[in-house]
């Protein structure tokens, strides 16, 4: 059984910074690729960030140069570091695991919201 355990969410001002963390179970972590995804209010969920087995990393145009995608392998956890946070990245953030050869899992979220 894979679960996906985010943490680290909350209320921060503009400008502001949060980290998010997210804890993998199961025998995936080392092998698939992690990612971080966000829904805003009304909208549809949208890729944030995501970092391969072997540290590649990609950003959404949206967040470059403010997000940081990182993993532990070690402690099967997938980080995002989130600075200069505005308002319009107020959404449910969710962490993901894929690998082409199996189904995504996805955690149950974690909500952040930035005040102006």
């Amino acid at each position: 059984q894979v679960q996906l355990v985010e943490s680290g969410g909350g209320l921060v001002q503009a400008g502001g910074s949060l980290r998010l963390s997210c804890a993998a179970s199961g025998s995936i972590f080392s092998t698939h690729t992690m990612g971080w995804y966000r829904r805003a209010p009304g909208e549809q969920r949208k890729l944030v960030a995501t970092i391969t087995s072997i540290g590649i990393t990609n950003y959404a145009d949206s967040v470059k140069g403010r997000f940081t995608i990182s993993r532990d392998n070690a402690k099967s956890t997938v980080y995002l570091q989130m600075n200069s946070l505005k308002p319009e990245d107020t959404a449910v953030y969710y962490c993901n695991a894929h690998s082409i050869a199996y189904p995504d899992y996805w955690g149950q979220g974690t909500q952040v919201t930035v005040s102006s």
